[in-house]
């Protein structure tokens, strides 16, 4: 399912830095209607998994409202640093920099299922580190849900030429 945004992603240019264009999805969470209608999908899309990670910052507001929703378990996916505790990182190249995420080691019992969600599809990058550290964790990734892609920018080539059998979904059109 496809959800119109009406308007309600904001496009801001040069931010965080020049030559980007950032998608501001702060309109959309303030709309009850479509928020919740983002969150009932996600949860959908994880009725086979046990659990539903979100990668910070943006993927956390979706995942963990979907969590609830489907009566799942809610793993973060964090930026380094930010996990106390034994960690399993993850470095990765951004459209405009380099950044690492981390997730908790030895939580989450082997073998579980686990749907990504994160907020834009650019590049792949973020997408991508993350269903490596579910892997590193020994869990099973199921797939990569996204509010937005950015085709243009290669994101899910990327994904799918790494892991072929994991389903990617965009939930937005604009």
């Amino acid at each position: 399912m496809v959800v119109t945004t009406q308007g309600l992603i904001r496009i801001i240019p040069d931010f965080p830095s020049p030559g980007i264009i950032f998608k501001d999805i702060t309109p959309l969470l303030a709309d009850k209607e479509v928020f919740a209608q983002c969150c009932k999908e996600i949860a959908s899309l994880a009725q086979e998994c046990d659990y539903i990670a979100g990668i910070e910052a943006r993927g956390f507001i979706f995942a963990a409202a979907a969590a609830v929703m489907g009566n799942k378990g809610f793993i973060p996916i964090r930026k380094l640093g930010k996990l106390p505790g034994e960690t399993i990182s993850k470095s990765y190249e951004l459209e405009y920099a380099t950044a690492t995420l981390e997730i908790h080691a030895n939580l989450i019992p082997q073998g579980k299922r686990v749907l990504v969600v994160d907020d834009v599809l650019a590049t792949g990058g973020t997408a991508l580190a993350a269903v490596e550290l579910i892997i590193a964790a020994n869990l099973t990734p199921t797939g990569v849900v996204c509010l937005l892609d950015i085709p243009a920018l290669g994101g899910k080539s990327r994904i799918n030429e790494a892991h072929p059998d994991l389903q990617i979904q965009t939930l937005l059109a604009e």
